[in-house]
C-alpha cells in the first residue's frame, strides 16, 4: 500500500480527484479493496506481458496489413468503446490493457494518416482517463511521445471547418477536463512537454472559435501554472510574448487568450513574472529572454489585465526614472504615461511616490521627456480630472519652455481636454493658453489663438455647457481681439479669420449673424471694441487700395501709370503675410487682373460698395477656382491670393445686414429683444448697438441707404439717452450724404430736429448736429444762418450753464465756415470771449486742495471757459492764416493762461481743479494750433517752451491728458518734429507709469517716421522734418532751457539733463541704421559751433547750451562704438533754434565738470525687445529660479503697469517699491513716498531770470524754498532700491512749490500703493477729430489707418525699436517674472 501511495501514478491521481468527485469516490472505493485490489493490478501486469491484444467485439486486428480506410474504420469502434467505458469497467479495463499499449507504439504515433492519427490520440486521452490514477504507460520516454503526440494533433483546431473538428474538440475536451498533461510533472522533460503544448494552443486559437474553445484551453493550461512546482522562463515567454503589440496585432485571439491565462493564474505566476522583471530591470540580464527589449510593453499590458500581476515590479519604476539614461527615462515615462492616463486607472491614488516621481520628470533636462509628459497631460485631464491640481503647477513651468514644441503641446493638451469638457481644466489652466497667446513663437501664438477661439465657438456662441461655462469664457472673446493691438500682420490677420469664423461665424444666416454681433458688441469690454473697430477701418482701407489698384489697371498705360500701380502694390503688399514673397505674388496679381477682364470685373464686384454677402462669397470662390490648378496642390501665389479676398471681402455686412441689425436695435428700445436673457442690460445693449452701427457708417456708409434705416436712426434721436442720439446724429454725418436726392421726405423731418439739437441739445449732441448739416444738405449756409444769428444774440455771460451748448456750436460753426461768419466772430472772440469770459471769474471757486476732480463736479464757468478758448481755435483752424493777427493775439492769450498757472484775472478767485483744467486746454489748444503751419511759424521759442512744461505739470490728469494729445498730433505727422522733444521732460516725472507711457510713446513716434521714410523714400526734401535723429538738436536746445537748470556747473541738476537726454538717446541710438551714431556726434558738434538764437548775445544762455551738448556727446561716446566714424550726411541745424556755424570759431572746450564724467557708464544701446527671449533656465514646479539672464532676457508683452487703460494690466511687471500713486489726492505727505514737488527758483541774477521764461507767479519767500528744499531731501538709506538710481523726482515745472497744499496732495506713508485717481477728462475732440480729418490723412498704409490708440504700444509683440521701460543704471528687479 505505501508503495502505491509513493507512486508517479498517485500524484496524477490525486491531481484528478481534484477535478471529480465521482472519480474520487470511486477511487476511494478502490484503496478501501486492500489486498484484493492489489492483486487485480498485479493480474493485470501479468496478461499485458503476454502480449496477446483483445479487441472490442466486431473489430479485428490493427496492423499494417489492412488499409487505411478499413484501419480508420475499426480505429472508430475502438474509440467508440473507449468513449463509453468508464474507471468502474475493471474487467474491460484488464482486458483492453494490451490495447492501450498497443496504441501507443510508434506505428501509430508516427502514422502518416492524420485521420489515424486523430483516432489515435482520441483513443490515448480516454485511456488515460480510464486507466487513472495509474496509467498503463510506464515508461517517462513513451509518456513523453505520447503527449508531445496529443499536442501535435491539437494543432487540428485550428481548421474550425474541418469534418473532424469535432473529434479535435473532445480532444481537447478530454484533456482539460482530466487534466492529463498534469500527469508530466514528474518527467525531467516537462517543461519541453508544456511549452509545446502552449505554443500549439496559441498558434491554433482563432476567431472561428467558441467560447467553449476558449474556455478549455485555458483550464488546461491554467492547471498546469497553478498545480505546478514552477513555471519555466520559456514557458512564461510562451505567455508572455502574445501580448507584445507586434504579436498582439497579429493575431488579437491570442492576446485574449494570453490576457484570461494571466488574470486566471494571477496568484500563482506573479512571483515568476517579478523574478523576470527584476533579472531585466534591476540587473539587467536582457539575455534571461528574447522579450527583453519588450519589458515595458509587457509591464503595460500586464497592468492592463491584472494591476496585482505588478504589484513588487511598479517600485522598479521609480528608480528607473532617476536612471542617467536618457533613452531609458523616456522609455519609462511613455509607459507610466499610459498607466497613469487610463481611463480607469487608480495608479496615481495606489502608488503616490510613483506619482510624485514621474511629475518629477516635467521638469527633465531631455526634451523629449518633458515632451511626452506634456503630451500625457490631455489624457489625464481627460480620464482623471481629480488629477488636474497636481498638473496644473507642472504646466505652468512648462508654458514657458525654451523649447517651442513644449510650449505648443502644452496649449494642445489643455485645450484638447477643455474641448471635450470644459470642468475638466481650471481657471489657471485656461490661464496658460491666454499667455501664450503672446508668446515669441508664431506657431505657439497661433494654437493658443485658435484654441482658445474654438472653446469660445463651443460654449459660448453654441452654449453648450449651458450659462456658467458660457460665464467661465465670457473673456476669451475680449483676449483675442486684444490681440489685434499686435505689430505683427500675422497675428491682425488670424484676429480677422477667427472673428470671421468663430466669434460671428460669416456663414450664418443673416439675422442670426446680426444677433449675433450686436450681442458679442455690446459683452467686448472698451479695448476690444476698439481692436474690432480698427480691424474693420483695416480692411476697408485696404478695401480702398484694392479698388484704387483696379482702376490704374483699368487706365492707358504709360510710365506714369505704371510707376503709380507698383506705388499701390507695395501699400497692398504690407498688408499681407511675409511682404518680401508677397511682393511678387501681388505683381503677378496685378499682371493676372490686367490680362482677364472675368477676374477683374469680379474683383470690382467684390470691393464694390454695394457688394452682399452671398456676392461676396461667389465671388471669392470663383476667382480662387480661375486661379488654381489642380496639376498644382501647393499654390503659394493662390494662398497670397486668398488671405487678400478674406480680408477685403465684405462677409459680415450688406443692406440686408444693416437693416437686420437695425431691427434688433429697435427689438431692444420696444423692450421685445433677448437682452436679459444674453447675460445683457437693455440701455447698455442699445447703446452698444448705436456705437456698433456708427463704426459701420464708416466703414460702410452705402449700406445704410434705406428708408427703413434712417426712419429708425430718426426714432432714436428722440430717446432720452444723450450716448443713443450722439451715435444716431453721427451715423447720420457719414451716410447721408446723398439724402436730400434720395430720401426727400427724410431730410425734411431730419432738418428741424438738428436745428433744434445745435441750438439747445448737450454739448456734443450740438456738434454732431453741425457737422451732419455740413456733410447733408446743399444750402448749408442759410441753414448755417439761420442757427448762428440767434445764438450769437442770446449769450449772457451772467447764465452760464446755458453758455456751454452755444459756445460750442458756435466754434463749430466757426470753423466750418470762418469767412460767412468773419467780421462777427471777431467781435465775438475779442469782445465776448476774450473780455466778458476769460478775463472775469464771477463764481468763486470751490476751496479744495484737490488738483483735480471728474467732469460733473467742474464748475458751469470753468466749462463756458474751456469752450470759449476752443471757440477760439476753431476759428483760427478754419481761418487758416494770420493776416490779422488774430493768432498771435489768441498765442499770447494762451500762454498767458499758463503764466497764471489758469488764473488769468490772478485774484485768486479759483479753485485748483478749475485751474488745472484751463492750464490742459491752453496746452492742448497750443498743440492743435502747431498743427497748422501758418500759425506754427508765429509761436516763439518761449511760448514752445512754455508748452512743453505742461508735459511737468503738477497734476497727474493735466500730464497724462496732456501727454496723450502730443502723442496723437505727432502720429499723425502733425506736429512739427521739436515737439517730440517734449518727452524729454517726462524723465523726471515722479509717476512711473506716466514715464512708461511717455518712453512707449517715444518708441511709437520714431517707429511710424522710420517707417514711414522706407515708404516714401522720394521725399528727401522732408527728411529735416521726418528723420528722428533730427529731434536730438531740439532735445538739447529744449534742455538747455530748462527752468530747472539753473547753475551751469551743478552736477545734481547736470545729471538730471543726463537721464532727459538718455530718455531720448536710448530709442534714437536703438538702431544704428545708415551709421546714424556719427550723424547724431556730428549734430552735436556743429551745434557747439552756434550760438543760441533765442540770445545768441547771452553767455551764460550759450554756456548752458554747450554744457548740454557735452553730456550728449558723452552720452553717445560712452553707448555706442561706431560714433567716430564719418557721417553719412551734415546735419541741417534748425535756423529758428540756432544761428548760422561760425566759421572763425573753434570750440573745443569741455564745459563739463570733471566729476561729472564718472556718471557716464559705457555700454551698447539695447534694442527694444518687449517679449524677450525664451532661453531661461528650466525651473522645477513650485520655484521660480530667477537667473539674471533670465530676467534680462525674457520678458513679458502683457505688460499694461505703464499704461492703466491697458486690458490685462500686470501685477507683477512693475511691483517696485516706487510708489504708483496720484499726487493729487487730499491726503498727508510722509517722506518715504515720492511726492510731486514743485520746481524750486533758487535766488539768481538777473541774467539768470532773463534767460528762462517767466511764469507770471509771485515768487515765494526765500525761507519757504528752503524749507521746501530741505523737506525734499532723500534720506539714502531709508530710500527703495528702486529710487536710488532713478530720476529726480518732479512735480509742476518752472513754479515755486505751494507750502500750503504740498502736504496733502500726496499719499500718506500708511497707504499701499496708488490710490485711484480721477480720470482725466473724455476727449471730446477725439473723435471729431478722427472724423474731420479721416479725409485729409489719406496715408499709403493701414498703418496710419485711423490710428489705434497710444495703448497699442503695450502690445508690441517683438519689435526691435521697442522695449520695455528699462530704469537706467538699476538692477532688474527679482519681482518681475519673465513671462516667456
Amino acid at each position: 500500500m505505501g508503495a502505491i501511495l509513493d507512486s508517479p501514478s498517485f500524484c496524477f491521481l490525486s491531481h484528478l480527484l481534484s477535478c471529480s468527485p465521482l472519480i474520487y469516490s470511486k477511487m476511494l472505493f478502490s484503496l478501501s479493496s486492500g489486498s484484493k485490489e492489489l492483486k487485480r493490478m498485479a493480474h493485470s501486469k501479468a496478461r499485458a506481458t503476454d502480449g496477446k491484444v483483445t479487441y472490442p467485439p466486431g473489430v479485428k486486428e490493427i496492423s499494417d496489413k489492412i488499409s487505411k480506410e478499413e484501419m480508420v474504420r475499426r480505429l472508430k469502434m475502438v474509440v467508440k468503446t473507449f468513449m463509453d467505458m468508464d474507471q468502474d469497467s475493471e474487467e474491460e479495463k484488464e482486458l483492453y490493457l494490451n490495447l492501450a499499449l498497443h496504441l501507443a507504439s510508434d506505428f501509430f504515433l508516427k502514422h502518416p494518416d492524420k485521420d489515424v492519427r486523430l483516432l489515435v490520440a482520441c483513443c490515448l486521452a480516454d485511456i488515460f482517463r480510464i486507466y487513472a490514477p495509474e496509467a498503463p504507460y510506464t515508461s517517462p520516454d513513451k509518456l513523453k511521445d505520447i503527449f508531445m503526440f496529443i499536442t501535435r494533433q491539437l494543432k487540428g483546431l485550428e481548421d474550425t471547418k474541418s469534418a473532424q473538428f469535432n473529434r479535435y474538440f473532445y480532444l481537447l475536451e478530454n484533456i482539460a477536463w482530466v487534466k492529463s498533461y498534469n500527469i508530466c510533472f514528474e518527467l525531467e522533460d516537462s517543461n519541453e512537454i508544456f511549452t509545446q503544448l502552449y505554443r500549439t494552443l496559441f498558434q491554433v486559437i482563432n476567431n472561428g472559435h467558441n467560447q467553449k474553445v476558449h474556455m478549455h484551453m485555458v483550464d488546461l493550461m491554467s492547471s498546469i501554472i497553478c498545480e505546478g512546482d514552477t513555471v519555466s522562463q520559456e514557458l512564461l515567454d510562451t505567455v508572455l510574448v502574445n501580448l507584445v503589440p507586434a504579436h498582439k496585432n497579429l493575431n488579437k485571439q491570442a492576446y485574449d487568450l494570453a490576457k484570461a491565462l494571466l488574470k486566471r493564474t494571477a496568484q500563482a505566476i506573479e512571483p515568476y513574472i517579478t523574478n523576470f522583471f527584476n533579472q531585466v530591470l534591476m540587473l539587467g540580464k536582457t539575455s534571461v529572454s528574447d522579450l527583453s527589449e519588450h519589458v515595458f510593453d509587457l509591464i503595460l499590458e500586464l497592468y492592463n489585465i491584472d494591476s496585482h500581476l505588478l504589484l513588487s515590479v511598479l517600485p522598479q519604476l521609480e528608480f528607473k526614472l532617476k536612471s542617467n539614461d536618457n533613452d531609458e527615462r523616456l522609455q519609462v515615462v511613455k509607459l507610466l504615461a499610459k498607466m497613469f492616463g487610463a481611463k480607469d486607472s487608480e495608479l496615481a491614488v495606489q502608488n503616490k511616490p510613483l506619482w510624485q516621481c514621474y511629475l518629477g520628470r516635467f521638469n527633465d533636462i531631455h526634451v523629449p521627456i518633458r515632451l511626452e509628459c506634456v503630451k500625457f497631460a490631455s489624457h489625464c485631464l481627460m480620464n482623471h480630472p481629480d488629477l488636474a491640481k497636481d498638473l496644473t503647477e507642472y504646466l505652468r513651468v512648462r508654458s514657458h519652455d525654451p523649447e517651442e514644441a513644449i510650449r505648443h503641446d502644452v496649449i494642445v493638451s489643455i485645450v484638447t481636454a477643455a474641448k471635450k469638457d470644459l470642468s475638466l481644466v481650471n481657471d489657471a489652466l485656461l490661464n496658460f493658453v491666454k499667455e501664450r497667446t503672446l508668446d515669441k513663437r508664431w506657431r505657439v501664438r497661433k494654437e493658443a489663438m485658435m484654441g482658445l477661439a474654438s472653446i469660445y465657438r463651443k460654449y459660448s456662441l453654441q452654449g453648450e455647457g449651458g450659462r456658467e461655462a458660457s460665464k467661465q469664457i465670457s473673456w476669451i472673446k475680449d483676449k483675442l481681439l486684444h490681440i489685434y493691438y499686435q505689430n505683427s500682420i500675422d497675428d491682425r490677420l488670424l484676429v480677422e479669420r477667427v472673428f470671421a469664423q468663430y466669434m460671428v461665424p460669416h456663414n450664418l444666416e443673416t439675422t442670426e449673424r446680426m444677433k449675433c454681433l450686436y450681442y458679442l458688441y455690446a459683452t467686448l469690454d472698451t479695448n476690444a471694441v476698439k481692436a474690432l473697430n480698427e480691424m474693420w477701418k483695416c480692411q476697408n482701407l485696404l478695401r480702398n487700395h484694392v479698388k484704387d489698384l483696379l482702376d490704374l489697371i483699368k487706365k492707358p498705360k504709360s510710365e506714369a501709370s505704371s510707376k503709380a500701380v507698383f506705388a499701390k502694390v507695395m501699400v497692398i503688399t504690407r498688408n499681407l503675410p511675409d511682404p518680401g514673397k508677397a511682393q511678387d505674388f501681388v505683381k503677378k496679381l496685378a499682371q493676372v487682373l490686367d490680362d482677364d477682364q472675368r477676374i477683374r470685373e469680379q474683383l470690382e464686384t467684390l470691393v464694390s460698395p454695394t457688394c452682399s454677402c452671398k456676392q461676396a462669397e461667389v465671388c471669392v470662390r470663383d476667382i480662387t477656382k480661375k486661379l488654381g490648378s489642380p496639376k498644382q496642390p501647393s499654390n503659394p501665389f493662390l494662398e497670397m491670393v486668398k488671405f487678400l479676398l478674406e480680408r477685403i471681402a465684405p462677409v459680415h455686412i450688406d443692406t440686408e445686414s444693416i437693416s437686420a441689425l437695425i431691427k434688433q436695435v429697435n427689438k431692444s428700445i420696444d423692450g421685445t429683444a433677448d437682452d436679459e436673457e444674453e447675460g445683457v442690460p437693455t440701455e447698455e445693449a442699445i447703446r452698444a448697438g448705436l456705437e456698433l452701427l456708427k463704426v459701420l457708417s464708416f466703414t460702410h456708409p452705402v449700406s445704410f441707404h434705406s428708408a427703413e434705416t434712417f426712419e429708425s436712426l430718426l426714432g432714436c434721436l428722440k430717446m432720452d439717452d444723450e450716448k443713443v442720439a450722439e451715435a444716431a446724429l453721427q451715423i447720420f454725418k457719414n451716410t447721408g450724404s446723398k439724402m436730400e436726392e434720395s430720401f426727400p421726405h427724410i431730410k425734411s423731418v431730419l432738418l428741424p430736429v438738428l436745428q433744434a439739437k445745435a441750438k439747445r441739445g448737450p454739448p456734443r449732441q450740438a456738434k454732431y448736429a453741425i457737422h451732419c448739416i455740413n456733410a447733408m444738405f446743399s444750402n448749408r449756409d442759410t441753414h448755417f444762418a439761420q442757427i448762428f444769428e440767434p445764438l450769437h444774440k442770446s449769450l449772457d455771460p451772467a447764465n452760464l450753464e446755458q453758455l456751454i451748448t452755444p459756445l460750442t456750436t458756435l466754434g463749430h460753426l466757426a470753423q466750418l465756415a470762418p469767412e460767412q461768419f468773419a467780421a462777427p466772430l471777431k467781435s465775438l472772440v475779442a469782445n465776448f470771449i476774450v473780455k466778458d469770459l476769460l478775463m472775469n471769474d464771477r463764481i468763486p471757486g470751490k476751496k479744495t486742495t484737490k488738483l483735480w476732480v471728474p467732469d460733473d463736479e467742474v464748475s458751469p464757468e470753468t466749462l463756458a471757459k474751456i469752450q470759449g478758448i476752443k471757440l477760439m481755435v476753431r476759428w483760427l483752424l478754419g481761418v487758416k492764416n494770420n493776416q490779422s493777427k488774430s493768432g498771435n493775439s489768441t498765442l499770447r492769450m494762451l500762454t498767458a493762461i499758463l503764466h497764471s498757472d489758469g488764473d488769468l484775472t490772478e485774484q485768486g478767485r479759483m479753485g485748483k481743479p478749475d485751474m488745472s483744467r484751463l492750464r490742459l486746454a491752453a496746452a492742448c489748444a497750443l498743440l492743435k494750433l502747431a498743427q497748422e503751419p501758418c500759425y506754427h511759424e508765429i509761436i516763439t521759442l518761449e511760448q514752445y517752451q512754455l508748452c512743453a512744461l505742461v508735459i511737468n505739470d503738477e497734476c497727474y490728469q493735466v500730464r497724462q491728458c496732456f501727454s496723450q494729445k502730443l502723442h496723437r498730433g505727432l502720429c499723425r505727422l502733425r506736429l512739427p518734429l521739436e515737439y517730440m522733444a517734449v518727452f524729454a521732460l517726462c524723465a523726471k516725472d515722479p509717476v512711473k507709469e506716466r514715464r512708461a507711457h511717455a518712453r512707449q510713446c517715444l518708441v511709437k513716434n520714431v517707429n511710424i517716421r522710420r517707417e514711414y521714410l522706407k515708404q516714401h523714400a522720394a521725399i528727401s526734401d522732408k527728411l529735416f522734418s521726418l528723420l528722428p535723429e533730427y529731434v536730438v538738436p531740439y532735445t538739447i536746445h529744449l534742455l538747455a532751457h530748462d527752468p530747472d537748470y539753473v547753475k551751469v556747473q551743478d552736477i545734481e541738476q547736470l545729471k538730471e539733463i543726463k537721464e532727459a537726454l538718455w530718455f531720448v538717446l536710448e530709442i534714437i541710438m536703438a538702431k544704428n541704421e545708415n551709421n546714424s551714431h556719427a550723424f547724431i556726434r556730428k549734430m552735436v558738434e556743429n551745434i557747439k559751433q552756434t550760438k543760441d538764437a533765442q540770445a545768441p548775445t547771452d553767455p551764460k544762455t550759450n554756456e548752458k547750451l554747450y554744457t548740454v551738448c557735452d553730456v550728449a556727446m558723452h552720452i553717445i561716446m560712452s553707448k555706442s562704438t561706431t560714433y567716430s566714424l564719418e557721417s553719412p550726411k551734415d546735419p541741417v541745424l534748425p535756423s529758428r533754434f540756432f544761428t548760422k556755424p561760425d566759421k572763425n570759431f573753434s570750440n573745443t572746450k569741455n564745459y563739463l565738470p570733471p566729476e561729472m564724467k564718472a556718471f557716464f557708464t559705457p555700454g551698447k544701446p539695447k534694442a527694444a525687445n518687449i517679449l524677450g527671449a525664451v532661453n531661461k533656465p528650466l525651473s522645477t514646479a513650485g520655484k521660480q529660479l530667477q537667473s539674471k539672464a533670465s530676467r534680462m532676457e525674457t520678458t513679458s508683452n502683457d505688460d499694461s503697469a505703464s499704461n492703466p487703460g491697458s486690458p490685462q494690466r500686470s501685477k507683477t511687471r512693475h511691483d517696485s517699491t516706487e510708489r504708483d500713486h496720484s499726487e493729487n489726492e487730499d491726503i498727508s505727505l510722509k517722506r518715504d513716498i515720492e511726492k510731486p514737488r514743485g520746481r524750486k527758483r533758487g535766488v539768481t541774477s538777473s541774467d539768470d531770470q532773463d534767460s528762462k521764461p517767466k511764469r507770471g507767479r509771485k515768487k515765494a519767500a526765500a525761507n519757504t524754498t528752503g524749507a521746501t528744499e530741505s523737506e525734499d531731501q532723500w534720506d539714502e538709506d531709508n530710500r527703495p532700491e528702486d529710487e536710488q538710481n532713478s530720476p529726480p523726482k518732479k512735480g509742476r515745472r518752472g513754479r515755486p512749490p505751494k507750502s500750503s497744499t504740498a502736504s496733502q496732495d500726496t499719499p500718506s506713508k500708511g497707504k499701499r500703493g496708488r490710490k485711484k485717481a480721477a480720470p482725466p477728462p473724455e476727449d471730446e475732440e477725439e473723435e471729431e477729430e478722427e472724423e474731420e480729418e479721416r479725409g485729409e490723412e489719406e496715408q499709403d498704409s493701414f498703418f496710419y489707418s485711423g490710428v489705434l490708440l497710444w495703448i497699442l504700444s503695450f502690445y508690441r509683440l517683438e519689435s526691435a525699436e521697442s522695449t520695455p521701460q528699462k530704469r537706467r543704471g538699476r538692477p532688474p528687479k527679482s519681482a518681475q517674472q519673465p513671462l516667456l
